[in-house]
């Protein structure tokens, strides 16, 4: 195909801020299709990015033979069922994380793929910043020479700030209410643990993906320690990630910029990046590599061209691999390993506090 017929679904902040404008910015991606419930904000989202269809409810698109694929921003639990929806009728998917709450709507998902034959690509921008590709492909090249031996440890910190970054795209409010998103939580959960699950997976699922990907884990990762606060939010979490002790600590600082960092220890030496605030327009994590041998050495390798945008990244590597057929790199198959250690997390934690 020359160009990727494209829809969006969902006008909420960040389609409008983020996913609509990227899209639309592609010369690859033919923009055709908006569907959103609230009809104000529908129009005048459409006009201002030129879109021709508009739709007022996703089936209505996903009846549509001129899209080949579309974007979904919609609650956790939903824009998982309208995914499905759309890969049953053949239409490629790029979707928000998480890709799903539990791992049966996960597993639904995982067989709406097959079945309709397209394939979903989950939004984790982290694996589209320009640093932290720097930071995945020297921790590759040190574990293939051994320079630094083996990994000893790896941490993870998210404790957050300011992730809007000074964003200035206009944005349109509605004055019609959202539609009702459902609220989907695992079998076992108490409901009294509903939001702060969904609070802590809708976060932290981005460091725990994140790490799987640095070392190349796959699905090699358990959960050993979930020592959370009464919020079932802030605390530590330990895991075995490609068989490397990996420690995640979860929390909350009031910071003008973004407090947010994974590190990989070797033995001698290590890989660090930091990522900047979300919403932060071409600014790229930033890496710090130490070598203890022969010479300890601290450098800092940046990513060229420098000023890139993990957000705009990962929408174009979307229409290009669907132009190419190569697969994404964040498959479906791939984030179900995410799901899992959600659910084993909060296993770990209530069962500790003996509400399991």
């Amino acid at each position: 195909m020359e160009k990727v017929r494209f829809g969006y679904v969902g006008c909420g902040f960040m389609a409008q801020a983020v996913h609509i404008p990227n899209f639309a910015s592609i010369p690859d991606c033919e923009f055709v299709a908006l569907a959103e419930v609230r009809s104000d904000i529908r129009e005048r989202v459409a006009d201002r990015y030129h879109i021709p269809k508009r739709y007022a409810h996703h089936l209505e698109m996903a009846q549509d033979p001129d899209i080949d694929a579309v974007g979904i921003s919609a609650g956790y639990a939903a824009q998982g069922e309208m995914a499905i929806d759309f890969l049953k009728a053949g239409k490629h998917v790029f979707v928000e994380k998480p890709m799903a709450t539990t791992v049966e709507a996960a597993k639904r998902i995982l067989e709406a793929e097959r079945a309709g034959g397209a394939r979903l690509m989950v939004a984790y921008m982290k694996r589209y910043d320009s640093g932290n590709i720097i930071a995945r492909d020297t921790i590759r090249e040190f574990r293939k020479s051994g320079e630094l031996g083996r990994i000893t440890y790896i941490r993870t910190h998210g404790f957050c700030g300011d992730w809007l970054g000074g964003i200035d795209t206009p944005v349109e409010k509605s004055s019609e209410p959202k539609a009702p998103s459902p609220v989907v939580v695992p079998e076992w959960l108490p409901e009294k643990w509903y939001r702060p699950y969904l609070e802590f997976l809708q976060q932290y699922t981005h460091n725990i993906n994140l790490v799987r990907w640095l070392v190349d884990a796959g699905d090699d990762a358990k959960v050993r320690v979930a020592d959370l606060d009464d919020n079932g939010v802030w605390g530590t979490t330990i895991m075995e990630v490609a068989g490397v002790r990996t420690v995640m600590e979860s929390g909350l600082v009031s910071h003008h910029s973004w407090d947010e960092h994974t590190q990989v220890y070797f033995e001698h030496g290590w890989v660090l990046t930091s990522s900047p605030s979300l919403l932060l327009k071409n600014v790229t994590a930033s890496v710090e590599v130490y070598r203890n041998k022969p010479t300890p050495a601290t450098v800092h390798p940046a990513p060229s061209p420098a000023w890139t945008w993990s957000y705009k990244n990962e929408a174009v590597h979307f229409i290009e691999k669907i132009k190419s057929g190569e697969p994404f790199d964040s498959t479906a198959e791939d984030t179900f390993t995410d799901v899992r250690l959600y659910e084993e997390i909060y296993k770990d934690f209530l069962t500790r506090r003996g509400e399991l």
